[in-house]
């Protein structure tokens, strides 16, 4: 399951873009009339004039699940996860509305809430990121539900604003990392697109114990864009890439030639064999390169024919006259 907060200043233009969706279905409301959008609207509105200071009274939760859950999953089941994820979040005591889509191949749903409560008091939206992530995490374990790969699986062309120079850090920050071996050079390649970084020292020292990433009008600390990114994590794993690096240098500086390895390869299959026909009394160089006679077999007809032509000359010298 997988988790998006959101914050706002508008109702009716959130109130109106969860019902306006295809086969949109209310799953459950609390504290707000369902007759249609407009008294929807007008009851979260007469409730945020307890705070008329709060800008941003509009709540708006997504929660999404893999379509692997999709048999795990009814409209009960939603709402009741729905309902266990807000109070998880620290948001009770105020008007909601749990509306489900059906837009995508994976099951979610909306959640608008009132973020000033039935007592006038404000629902802080402060750390929602990192109890959101935990949230998540934990009824997911809970009941089993698909475990996705992380920020990998987020469809970057469905995100605005914040959420998608966000992911633009990210993925820049995990690019730059794997291609790096140092400090320079992952800056290096972070400022050729657009981004900045700053480090927070130590007080009165030249200790580094903080990094943050600037692209745009977004500024965000190393371990908010995501945990792996705090400037111990990003260092641990640029010494890792170096001495990668290095092994893989001097691997290549002691690697023996094709010529090298071909002879090699034939020394040790010939003393293999060598070894192997000692064991038998002689070796196999003994044989290839003792010297040894070998007598030729007798052939009976070239020799005949040998001796007839012999007679045969033998006659004609005596009928000439030649004496031998």
């Amino acid at each position: 399951m997988i988790g998006k907060p959101i914050t706002g200043k508008s109702f009716g233009g959130c109130v109106r873009y969860l019902l306006d969706k295809p086969d949109a279905k209310i799953l459950s409301a609390e504290g707000v009339r369902i007759q249609d959008a407009k008294s929807i609207t007008q009851d979260f509105n007469l409730q945020r004039k307890l705070r008329p200071g709060l800008g941003k009274a509009v709540g708006h939760l997504v929660l999404s699940w893999s379509k692997e859950d999709l048999p795990k999953l009814n409209d009960e089941q939603m709402v009741a996860r729905a309902q266990e994820y807000m109070k998880k979040m620290g948001i009770a005591n105020t008007q909601c509305l749990i509306v489900r889509h059906h837009d995508r191949e994976h099951p979610h749903l909306h959640i608008v809430y009132n973020r000033v409560d039935n007592s006038g008091q404000t629902i802080t939206d402060k750390n929602d990121y990192q109890r959101n992530i935990k949230a998540c995490k934990d009824i997911t374990l809970k009941y089993g539900y698909h475990l996705g790969e992380g920020k990998e699986l987020v469809n970057r062309l469905a995100l605005k604003g914040k959420e998608s120079l966000k992911y633009e850090l990210y993925d820049s920050i995990k690019s730059a990392l794997k291609q790096s071996i140092s400090w320079k050079g992952f800056e290096s390649k972070l400022n050729a697109k657009g981004i900045a970084v700053a480090y927070k020292y130590r007080s009165g020292t030249n200790e580094v114990q903080g990094i943050s990433f600037e692209k745009g009008t977004l500024k965000m600390k190393g371990s908010s864009v995501d945990r792996s990114f705090s400037f111990a994590q990003l260092d641990r794993q640029l010494d890792r890439n170096y001495q990668v690096k290095q092994y893989q240098e001097a691997l290549a500086a002691n690697r023996p030639s094709l010529a090298d390895q071909l002879r090699e390869a034939i020394r040790i299959d010939v003393q293999a064999e060598h070894q192997h026909s000692h064991d038998r009394g002689e070796s196999l160089l003994d044989i290839l390169f003792r010297s040894e006679f070998i007598p030729a077999q007798s052939d009976p007809i070239g020799d005949a024919d040998k001796r007839r032509r012999k007679r045969k000359k033998h006659e004609t010298e005596q009928s000439q006259g030649v004496t031998r």
